[in-house]
């Protein structure tokens, strides 16, 4: 994403967006607060802006000024470009969610995607739409993963199931992703 990309996003939340980045300029500099990212400019924000103005960009005013932010923004692009490993994907909501057979959720697009790359080399994953509905094929698939996880088989995609998902996707394509990157010469992009 290119850098005015970035800044048009972070001006569109800029309470939430400066807490973001002071949150992660707190990894590299102990003296500031790990800031929850709420979008509320409280008391621990506040100190947050002050601490940075005093140690990297004085005077200590508490407002954040155009200058300010500039000097906070250009300082969390450095970290980035030296810490910025790349990011793991949250792609399951989290550990109570399920999605029930029947059900419609735009975030099973990509497990009923990865099963379909899956059907290419495992016997008894059938294709199917990546659609978000968790229909009949879609359940049969998380159904055959519970029964080769050993897990009960409810059709039921939960956060246990999309671990075993994850895996075994990693396992069998992105290592192959891996391997074919060496010998391809074009590009992706």
């Amino acid at each position: 994403m290119r850098r005015e990309d970035v800044e048009r996003e972070m001006m569109a939340q800029p309470v939430r967006s400066l807490q973001y980045m002071l949150r992660r300029l707190s990894k590299v500099y102990d003296f500031l607060p790990e800031l929850a990212t709420d979008g509320v400019f409280g008391e621990r924000t506040l100190e947050a802006v002050m601490l940075f103005q005093r140690e990297l960009h004085p005077p200590v005013t508490g407002v954040v000024d155009r200058e300010t932010w500039n000097a906070i923004r250009d300082a969390w692009y450095d970290i980035e470009e030296r810490l910025g490993a790349p990011r793991d994907l949250r792609a399951f909501p989290g550990e109570g969610s399920q999605v029930e057979p029947g059900d419609g959720k735009e975030f099973m697009i990509l497990p009923q995607t990865m099963f379909q790359v899956l059907s290419r080399y495992l016997m008894g994953i059938a294709p199917d739409v990546a659609d978000g509905l968790h229909g009949q094929v879609s359940s049969d698939n998380v159904r055959w993963l519970q029964r080769a996880a050993g897990l009960e088989e409810t059709g039921i995609m939960d956060w246990i199931t999309w671990g075993f998902l994850s895996r075994l996707y990693e396992v069998l394509i992105v290592k192959d992703l891996g391997d074919a990157r060496q010998q391809f010469s074009g590009g992706w992009g």
